[in-house]
């Protein structure tokens, strides 16, 4: 396919969109347009629907009310194939590929290429080859996607759109799993598609990205366009109108002040599910009084470490103590015993029981401290309940007895950290402790794990997301296929901490960026 150009290809629009579920109205009456050579940013939290709308532009859903144009002509998508015929490409947030397929396999999947029915695999290596030269995509056509790492793996996503010579390409939270440097080759790429003329959709919670890419920038806040801003806009001014209110994106926090170890993980490894290693031979130290952060890619362990250190994975070998109290093969019941405090990765699956009250879960981990002669004390747990609210500023309709799956995301999970923090600890364990949560949730919750560490706790935080690593650490542990590469400081330069997520120690790391820069 050649260049195209912005005279080639009409404006695509969607005018009025409204979709609900339920009593939910994912989308209300949203309107905005994906011009060709420009990048459109969607800004907005997560859940405020801006994947719903995506997926009513790729024919994945169909809206309640609303249009979308192509120009003049109204566009009825029931399908992706028919959205893919319009010239609409989507990379998805959760990878659409077969793992088991090669990457030629992949591309051409839903429009085969081929002579009297027979598959020219050829021909789509071939187109894997040419895109993958133009659009600087190194991505080996004969690799089983399987055995391709997560930002290769999103490369051929990628390639998959453009192999369909699609016009309008959206990108839905595509930054998610990728390294700083992979975030930077991906920002690159589509501003290269964006100068061929392309139309692009981007959508994203990350202020920094948005600011770096964007020509347009329309904010979604609970299903409605509340506004449009410039890239030049400050990321204080883009989260104020994310949230609806000034938020402080700062952690404020002084010097930490480390006393005695109080985690002590020695050698420790790990199987995953499957039985392939997943911690090998890892050790790693978190003294009270200092948050250690564990910064890596998704699926490099860190999820197993996480079960492994609460009980509900037993480890291969090695040993893990708290406050000298061995751990290594305790049930969760007796970690949490020993004084752990767990913020599980999966709030819905693992944090509460959705049904549950507020009062309820605030509790379901001590039900000893709240029982008398073998029976609930109903007073006492709704008295504990009206406290941790205030305490924790959780938004309820006006009542503990509430289920905690009728809040939102943000107050699921400080209901979830207020019952960690109710006790004496000495680990707060947090895996991704923000995830899917506001950022006005986000100024809460980081303000409280500061306090506990400022209590004598040992804090150790699981999180993916760079800037929640660098404003929260007071180290940070890189960890890159089950083995902690290095130990650096919260100030190490982002691409420093970028190689050393592709697995590169601390010192090579650095001479390969100042080489770089020589």
């Amino acid at each position: 396919m050649s260049a195209m150009t912005t005279t080639q290809a009409p404006v695509l629009s969607l005018q009025g969109i409204t979709k609900r579920f339920g009593s939910l109205t994912a989308n209300d009456s949203i309107s905005i347009e994906a011009v060709p050579g420009r990048i459109h940013c969607l800004l907005g939290e997560n859940g405020a629907g801006k994947s719903t709308l995506m997926n009513i532009l790729f024919g994945l859903l169909q809206p309640d009310s609303g249009e979308i144009r192509l120009g003049d002509e109204v566009l009825r998508l029931t399908n992706p194939k028919q959205a893919m015929a319009a010239g609409i490409g989507m990379v998805h947030q959760h990878f659409m590929l077969i793992p088991v397929f090669t990457v030629a396999e992949n591309m051409v999947l839903g429009h085969e290429p081929g002579r009297g029915g027979l598959l020219d695999i050829n021909a789509a290596r071939a187109r894997v080859r040419d895109l993958s030269a133009r659009y600087k995509l190194d991505v080996d056509p004969d690799a089983l996607v399987e055995d391709l790492p997560v930002g290769i793996q999103q490369r051929v996503e990628i390639l998959k759109a453009l192999a369909n010579d699609a016009a309008y390409l959206i990108f839905d939270e595509p930054t998610a799993v990728l390294t700083p440097q992979e975030i930077n080759e991906l920002m690159a790429v589509m501003q290269a598609l964006r100068d061929e003329g392309r139309a692009i959709i981007f959508i994203t919670h990350k202020l920094r990205e948005v600011r770096e890419v964007a020509d347009d920038i329309t904010v979604i806040r609970r299903g409605k366009v509340v506004g449009t801003a410039q890239p030049g806009d400050s990321e204080a001014e883009l989260a104020s109108m994310m949230v609806g209110r000034a938020v402080d994106l700062k952690v404020r926090k002084k010097p930490s002040e480390p006393g005695v170890d109080r985690l002590v993980v020695e050698d420790l490894t790990v199987a995953s599910p499957s039985g392939a290693v997943a911690v090998d031979k890892l050790s790693l130290r978190v003294r009270g009084g200092e948050i250690v952060v564990i910064a890596g890619v998704q699926g490099n362990g860190q999820t197993e470490l996480a079960e492994a250190l609460l009980g509900t994975m037993k480890p291969l070998s090695g040993r893990a103590t708290l406050d000298g109290v061995d751990i290594t093969h305790g049930k969760p019941a007796a970690t949490i015993e020993a004084g752990l405090g767990y913020v599980p990765e999966d709030r819905h699956r693992d944090g509460f029981v959705g049904e549950f009250s507020i009062a309820e879960n605030l509790v379901l981990n001590n039900l000893d401290a709240f029982s008398r002669r073998g029976a609930l004390d109903l007073r006492r747990i709704a008295q504990n309940a009206d406290a941790r609210i205030a305490e924790f500023d959780i938004r309820t309709s006006g009542s503990h007895t509430q289920p905690v799956s009728s809040l939102s995301g943000g107050n699921q999970q400080k209901v979830v950290l207020a019952r960690e923090l109710s006790r004496p600890l000495t680990l707060l364990l947090a895996s991704q402790p923000t995830r899917g949560v506001d950022v006005g949730a986000i100024e809460f919750l980081h303000g409280r794990i500061v306090e506990e560490r400022d209590r004598g706790t040992a804090v150790l935080i699981v999180s993916t997301e760079l800037e929640e690593v660098e404003s929260l650490a007071d180290r940070i542990a890189v960890m890159y296929r089950g083995r902690i590469v290095g130990i650096v400081a919260p100030d190490t330069p982002r691409d420093v901490l970028g190689l050393m997520m592709a697995g590169i120690g601390y010192d090579e790391a650095v001479a390969t960026i100042e080489g770089a820069h020589a």
